[in-house]
């Protein structure tokens, strides 16, 4: 059964390769949803898998890629259908 969770990261998270690096981490471990940076300098995300998929992926956007300083993830539990992981425009 999948598991929907939205993240916000904030920290230096922009011009690090966050958005890449998490698309990556994702088709690695086939979870669905999006990435794309906020305007207030955070990045958002909304990840869609199995509960493992779900858990795996929260550890690594505690740390992030190289050259990422996260200072937090703010998960909340969502809703929605996904059948791949994309980056999407800045909101």
């Amino acid at each position: 059964m999948n598991e929907v969770r939205r993240l916000v990261i904030s920290g230096v998270v922009q011009g690090v390769g966050f958005r890449y690096a998490m698309m990556a981490r994702a088709h690695l471990l086939g979870v669905a949803g999006w990435v794309r940076n906020r305007r207030d300098g955070s990045v958002e995300a909304m990840i869609a898998g199995d509960a493992d998929q779900i858990e795996q992926m929260l550890d690594w956007s505690r740390r992030g890629p190289p050259g990422a300083v996260v200072a937090d993830v703010m998960i909340e539990t969502a809703s929605g259908e996904f059948t791949e992981f994309e980056l999407r425009p800045t909101a």
